[in-house]
Order: C-alpha cells, then sequence, then structure tokens
C-alpha cells in the first residue's frame, strides 16, 4: 500500500475513533492552539539537518516555546547525541504495547523532549490499524506539553520520509550549496508534490559562506521548481552560515546554539526560530496524518 492510500486509510480510521469518543472536531474556548508539526528533511545526508532541528528545537525554547523533537531518522537517530541523552526506549516499545510515551519521552537539561525513534519507525508505513489507533491514542498528550513538534526525518525519498513528511503541517527542506545536496532536494520536492500532494516548501540552505551564496542555492531550486513543477511554492525562509564555532559544537556533540550562543550560525538559527515562532500557518495548511499528536480529538472531517 502506497503512502497516499496509508494517509487516506489513516484519516478514515481518525475520523470514525472521534465520532466513537463523541467528541466535536471544534476547540474548547480558551484552550491553547494544536502544537505545529513541522518537518525537516532533506534530499541527501550530510547536510546538518539533525543538527539543524536539534538548534531550532533549542532556540524556539529559549523563546518561550514547549517543543517535542521526534526523531524519525531511521538509519541514522542522533538527536539524542546532540543533548546528551542515553535513552533506555524508543517509539517501537510504543508500538509493541511494551510502554507509554511518558515512559519513553525524555527532556533535556534545556526542557526540550526528545521522542527517541531510530529503528523503532522502520516499518511504520506497515503498521496495523490497531497499531495505529494504539499510537494515536499515545500522542494524544502532545496536545498539552507543545506547541511546535519538530520531526528529524531521515534523508532521501524511502517510504519513511514520505510519511512523516506527509503526515506534517509544514515541510521544512535544509540544502548546501552542494549540488548533490540541490538534485536530491529538488528530488525530494518533486516526488512530495506530484505523488502526495504537497505544494509549499520552505528552504533553509545550511553551510554556506554568505547570504548571497545562500541566495543562489534558492535560485537554483526555485527556478527548477518553477520550469518543471509549475504550482510547488518554494519560500527561502533562511540560511546558516558555516563558522568554526558551528564545525567545534559538532564535534563536541552539542548544538552551535548551546556551545556558542553569539556565533554567527546561532544567531542565524536564532532568527529563524523567531520567524517559526511569529509565523502563522497557511491557509488550508492541515497536514494528512495528525497520529503526532492529539488532532484525533479536533479533526474536522471535512477539511
Amino acid at each position: 500500500m502506497d503512502q497516499v492510500d496509508q494517509a487516506s486509510g489513516l484519516r478514515t480510521i481518525v475520523e470514525s475513533n472521534t465520532l466513537s469518543r463523541g467528541r466535536t472536531a471544534s476547540r474548547a474556548p480558551g484552550r491553547r492552539s494544536m502544537p505545529r508539526v513541522v518537518a525537516v528533511t532533506s534530499g541527501k545526508g550530510g547536510v546538518g539537518k539533525s543538527h539543524c532541528v536539534g538548534s531550532l528545537a533549542l532556540a524556539l525554547t529559549k523563546l518561550g516555546k514547549r517543543v517535542v523533537v521526534v526523531d524519525a531518522d531511521v538509519g541514522l537517530a542522533n538527536i539524542d547525541i546532540l543533548f546528551n541523552l542515553r535513552p533506555r526506549y524508543n517509539i517501537g516499545h510504543i508500538l509493541s504495547g511494551e510502554k507509554k510515551l511518558k515512559q519513553v519521552i525524555v527532556t533535556t537539561d534545556h526542557g526540550v523532549k526528545i521522542i527517541p525513534g531510530g529503528s523503532g519507525f522502520a516499518n511504520l508505513t506497515q503498521l496495523s490499524d490497531g497499531e495505529k489507533l494504539n499510537l494515536l491514542s499515545e500522542f494524544e498528550a502532545l496536545e498539552e506539553m507543545a506547541d511546535f513538534v519538530l520531526v528529524d526525518t531521515g534523508a532521501g525519498i524511502s517510504s519513511n520520509v514520505l510519511y512523516f513528511n506527509v503526515a506534517s503541517d509544514e515541510n521544512i527542506v535544509i540544502a548546501t550549496r552542494e549540488p548533490t545536496s540541490i538534485t536530491d532536494a529538488y528530488a525530494l520536492m518533486k516526488v512530495l508534490s506530484r505523488d502526495h500532494g504537497i505544494k509549499y516548501f520552505k528552504l533553509v540552505v545550511n553551510m554556506v559562506k554568505s547570504e548571497r551564496e545562500a541566495k543562489s542555492v534558492y535560485a537554483s531550486l526555485s527556478g527548477a521548481i518553477d520550469k518543471f513543477l509549475g504550482n510547488v511554492v518554494l519560500e527561502y525562509f533562511g540560511y546558516i552560515p558555516m563558522d568554526e564555532n558551528l564545525q567545534k559544537a559538532v564535534l563536541k556533540r552539542s548544538t552551535v546554539v548551546e556551545y556558542a550562543p553569539q556565533s554567527p550560525s546561532a544567531m542565524s538559527i536564532g532568527g529563524l526560530a523567531q520567524k517559526m515562532a511569529e509565523s502563522k500557518l497557511r491557509p488550508g495548511s492541515d497536514g494528512n496524518i495528525k497520529f503526532f499528536m492529539g488532532r484525533i480529538l479536533d479533526l474536522d472531517p471535512a477539511r
């Protein structure tokens, strides 16, 4: 079964479960808004995606936002390394019914909550309906604990990468100036738009010398998208400059926001976090699967 069928099938499950609970699709007055699920993805590995996720999470926390990071990179699950964590459990223990979400989730010294995933997500697209509902039920708790859910996807166009991108409200693509990074980022957006209906992406260009260089990368990608994909929109969201502190932070297994908060790269990440905190969801940006959080209680089937 492909990802479109999975998304459609899961939406049917969610709608049925919502009705069976006797809950309405509208939110109760005075309640917090739902968390925003943001997939951070890339066409290839080695572009600093996980470091971007960890740094953005910390920068958002410094702005007073409650952040949950879902480590969904099956091949290189390393968010825990950035925060010097050694989690005992991962998402696989929830799927198997061995543990509850509250037993799996870990909190960093900075207040960022991490949901370790790794290999536990390897067969996500092959879950039974019952397992999907169990996951949805467990993740209802995110409604009350997060303003942002950042999903660190794998790289490339594997089924899991596509699945998480389709599930999210927003899609941030990380690329560098390397030609292979640019071509692979285009390939990822092509598949997501052509096969899964995602028409809006935000681009962050990482490890460049200047904004001029970053905008050159954006121009290359935007030009190809305009020429070959038509109605897809790529927003230039910002860039992260390469500096020696960024490299040192990686070697120290830390985020540059913590290691050198006044460095050019950390300041740039802080600016990106500020934009995320201030931006509003685009009309119609409602995601497709929503299993990361408690929207099972509030899903409007008509959307």
